[in-house]
């Protein structure tokens, strides 16, 4: 997703599916990931006692995409969801096995694979103005609405094995079929297809947060929806709201304020919610200097990856100030396949040869952001060494991490261009963040295409709208997507490659992940069939699929990330490797 992470050492089997694996009879160890974070200032990452009370400041240039649950797919928006809102299942921070948060136990799942079957606690109230417990039919209309036009979920290709999903999405909430509820505590997924494993799976994700229709149905009436400006909580925190539901907590684009949820019964959850306040800026325009106030000053944090001189003070002289966590995700340069003369594919495996990936990694920090990345699924993620491990498959054109002119010229005479460079008069968008490391980045870019003759635009925006303004609207024309990111939805190859890369999924007119718009029909037939896979035999199809779509050049594959999260000295952060920012409801002052 343009969003965050876990991490786990894969066996060869489908490790992604603890929870699942668990559910159908398996460990009932919920361990700790021995790669919870590759360098911590003093155990930040651990579930360690802190005291309660306090106001915590970020600081950050990035606004959420939705309070609303049913919306959100950014970083920025998960932070915020996984503090207010109780989903069936989530992670606790360093550990790799989702618990039951809503959901009282495990899921139960079919021998057939077709029926998955949840139960969900008691007692979880929603906060203000609702003030009432949380039912199956909560989750139900969660589901409901996530398929209709007016929320417009961004993720339905994971649920589109659920019975009566539509193929589009419908005009107004209506109810899924698929999803029933026998009882107040129970939820009942029905599937046409036997993939309950890998739908288990994703029951982590934010279209499982429970929406309450009696008080939501006004809002979802509008299209689109205006419940974002209405949202209540179920977790320990919430929007700051007025008597009437209204966030004056969220001005968009400039603040969030999180308060505690009256309504919150710690006794129902395993987060112990320790600061009383979290006041967030979301337009810092100064990355370096947020960073620097962070680092210097007292009771903040930073909302993500600091730039890279503050990132080597952090990490070389700050001890008990930061945590790196590997992602889980890649960063990649997608070059949308629709638009001239990146149609031709030579001209892309030019691109991917001239590039110089290791510029990409010394501007977002060096060495200590990731690896360079040789295709697309992540160290830690299942089919990571069938896809090619660390080495990548055996490709001319992404041979050299510094790039080779050679290569390139070579791919540019194939493409028609005897000179070894781009002559036609085709000018490309690249649309990238305001704010460093990713207006750095999208700069070393421009000097890399520039190089091969190729003629760019660079045009900044806000972090928030690049994606939802920009590089997910195909009818805007973007060329390249500059600051793009992909983190899992859940440990499975295949929240990693489907969304960004199945032809079948390209989304218009907005919230496509496919920024490419790869339309290969023997990708996405190869994806299908992977889908039905079980074990070992899933890990090598999802690996044989990563070698397709990386042979296709649709996209240069940059860096495997490590998130590298800073506080003041009188903060204990956490991380929550699962989103990869900071924990609001872990950390705490001292």
């Amino acid at each position: 997703m343009s969003r965050s992470t876990l991490r786990l050492a894969v066996a060869p089997i489908a490790a992604a599916l603890a929870l699942v694996i668990a559910a159908c009879g398996g460990s009932d160890n919920n361990g700790t990931s021995s790669g919870a974070s590759s360098s911590t200032g003093g155990g930040a990452a651990q579930e360690t006692g802190g005291k309660p009370g306090g106001l915590l400041k970020q600081l950050g240039s990035s606004d959420v995409d939705y309070l609303d649950p049913g919306h959100t797919y950014f970083t920025a928006g998960y932070q915020v969801a996984y503090v207010t809102q109780r989903p069936l299942y989530s992670f606790k921070p360093g550990q790799t096995v989702p618990v039951p948060d809503l959901a009282a136990a495990k899921p139960e799942i079919s021998s057939d694979l077709k029926t998955i079957t949840v139960k969900i606690k008691p007692n979880v109230k929603f906060s203000p103005p609702v003030n009432r417990a949380v039912t199956s039919k909560d989750v139900k209309y969660a589901f409901d609405r996530f398929f209709s036009a007016n929320v417009s979920g961004q993720y339905p290709s994971y649920f589109s094995s659920l019975e009566g999903v539509p193929s589009t999405p419908t005009k107004g909430v209506k109810s899924i079929s698929g999803v029933t509820t026998p009882d107040d505590q129970t939820i009942v997924l029905k599937l046409s297809r036997p993939e309950a494993v890998s739908v288990a799976a994703a029951l982590v994700m934010p279209i499982t947060m429970p929406v309450p229709e009696d008080y939501a149905a006004k809002f979802d009436a509008k299209n689109p929806s205006t419940y974002n400006a209405h949202v209540v909580a179920t977790g320990p925190y919430m929007v700051k709201n007025d008597a009437q539901g209204n966030t004056v907590g969220y001005q968009a684009g400039r603040s969030i304020d999180l308060v505690r949820n009256p309504n919150w019964d710690k006794t129902t959850d395993y987060r112990p919610a320790y600061v009383d306040e979290v006041q967030m800026t979301t337009n810092e325009s100064d990355a370096s200097i947020s960073a620097q106030q962070v680092l210097t000053g007292s009771h903040m944090t930073l909302d993500s990856d600091p730039p890279a001189a503050q990132l080597r003070d952090a990490v070389t002289s700050k001890k008990g100030q930061f945590v790196q966590v590997p992602s889980g995700g890649y960063r990649w340069l997608p070059l949308n396949t629709t638009i001239k003369p990146l149609d031709d594919i030579n001209v892309r495996k030019a691109i991917l040869a001239a590039f110089d990936r290791e510029a990409v990694r010394r501007v977002r920090g060096g060495r200590f952001i990731g690896d360079i990345a040789t295709h697309f699924l992540p160290p830690g993620i299942p089919g990571f060494e069938q896809a090619g491990g660390l080495k990548g498959p055996p490709l001319d054109f992404l041979a050299n991490p510094r790039g080779d002119m050679t290569v390139a010229a070579n791919y540019m005479k194939k493409a028609g261009y005897p000179s070894g460079k781009y002559t036609g008069t085709d000018n490309l968008l690249l649309v990238t963040s305001n704010a460093d490391p990713g207006k750095s980045q999208a700069q070393v870019a421009q000097a890399q295409l520039e190089k091969l003759g190729l003629k760019i635009t660079l045009r900044t925006v806000p972090q928030d709208s690049m994606y939802t303004e920009w590089c997910q609207v195909p009818g805007k024309q973007v060329a390249i997507c500059g600051d793009a990111a992909w983190f899992k939805d859940f440990l499975d190859p295949q929240s990693m490659l489907e969304v960004t890369f199945k032809g079948s999924n390209i989304v218009k007119p907005v919230g496509n992940n496919n920024l490419a718009q790869l339309d290969d029909k023997q990708v996405d037939a190869a994806m299908d069939k992977a889908t039905l896979q079980q074990g070992s035999a899933r890990l090598d199809a999802w690996g044989n699929v990563d070698k397709m779509i990386t042979a296709t050049a649709a996209a240069v594959p940059l860096v495997w990330d490590k998130t590298t999260l800073i506080w003041s000295k009188d903060v204990n952060g956490v991380a929550n490797e699962y989103y990869d920012t900071i924990d609001f409801a872990y950390t705490s002052l001292k």
